[in-house]
C-alpha cells in the first residue's frame, strides 16, 4: 500500500518537474533534436521509477530511413511511455487538441511543436486536422496511433477504428502492427496504482497500404493489422 502510494507520488512529481522543464526548454528551442531525447529520457525515468521494464521483439524490422504508421493496441496509460522509450525510432504522437489545456504536460506538448494535434470538436476541423496529419507523415514523420481509439477495460483486444487506417492510406506509407503486451496488468483502466512488471513490444513486418484509396482499402488494411496484433497478443 505504502509502496503503491510512493509510486503514484513519484509519477506526479517527475511529471510536474519534467514537463515544467520541457516548457522552459521548448520556449527557446523546440527542434526535434532537442524534443525527442528529452521526452524519451523522461519516459525512461518514469518507467524505471515504477519498476517497469520494456522488452522489444522485432526491432530489426524497422528501417531507420523509412517512416511508418505504428498501429498498436491500447491497454494502459503506460503504453505511450513504453513505446517512446522502447522502439528505435523517433515517433510522433497524435493527440486530441484539447489536451493542450492540461497544465504543464499539455503545455509541453503544445510548445514542443513536434507531436500532431487533432481537433475533433467539429467535423470539418477534424477532417482538416487529419489531412494535415497525413501530409506531415508523408513528409517523413513516423507516428503512433491506437487502433482501438481508447484503452481496453478488460484486457481483451477491442474492435479497431477506421481512422488510423484512413490516415495511413492517405499518407501512403507502410503500417507496422505493434503489439503491446503486459501493460494492462501493470495499470488497468480505472486504476491509479501502477504495479511493477514487464511490457513487451512486438514489432511485426510492415504492411504496405493498398494502392487504391477509399473505404474498402482502409477496412482491408484495418483487418490485416488487427489480425496480426491479435495473433501476437495472446494472454494479456
Amino acid at each position: 500500500m505504502i509502496i503503491s502510494a510512493l509510486r503514484v507520488f513519484f509519477v506526479v512529481l517527475i511529471t510536474l518537474l519534467a514537463s515544467s522543464g520541457m516548457v522552459l526548454v521548448f520556449a527557446v528551442n523546440h527542434s526535434e533534436r532537442v524534443y525527442f531525447p528529452l521526452v524519451r529520457s523522461y519516459f525512461r525515468l518514469l518507467l524505471a521509477g515504477c519498476g517497469i521494464r520494456v522488452e522489444v521483439q522485432g526491432a530489426e524490422r524497422i528501417n531507420p530511413s523509412q517512416n511508418y504508421v505504428f498501429v498498436a493496441n491500447h491497454g494502459s496509460l503506460f503504453d505511450i511511455p513504453a513505446v517512446v522509450a522502447g522502439i528505435p525510432s523517433n515517433v510522433r504522437l497524435i493527440y486530441k487538441k484539447e489536451l493542450e489545456r492540461i497544465p504543464f504536460i499539455g503545455w509541453a506538448m503544445y510548445m514542443g511543436k513536434t507531436y500532431i494535434a487533432i481537433n475533433r470538436g467539429q467535423k470539418q476541423e477534424a477532417m482538416r486536422s487529419m489531412e494535415e496529419a497525413a501530409r506531415t507523415i508523408a513528409r517523413g514523420a513516423s507516428v503512433l496511433v491506437f487502433g482501438e481509439g481508447t484503452r481496453t477495460t478488460d484486457g481483451k483486444l477491442q474492435p479497431f477504428k477506421r481512422g488510423p487506417f484512413r490516415l495511413a492510406v492517405q499518407a501512403g506509407i507502410p503500417v507496422i502492427p505493434l503489439t503491446i503486451k503486459g501493460s494492462f496488468r501493470i495499470l488497468p483502466k480505472g486504476s491509479l496504482r501502477p504495479h511493477p512488471g514487464t511490457i513487451t513490444l512486438v514489432i511485426d513486418n510492415p504492411i504496405i497500404p493498398p494502392g487504391a484509396n477509399g473505404k474498402d482499402a482502409e477496412l482491408h488494411l484495418r483487418d490485416q493489422v488487427r489480425e496480426t496484433i491479435e495473433r501476437n497478443y495472446g494472454e494479456y
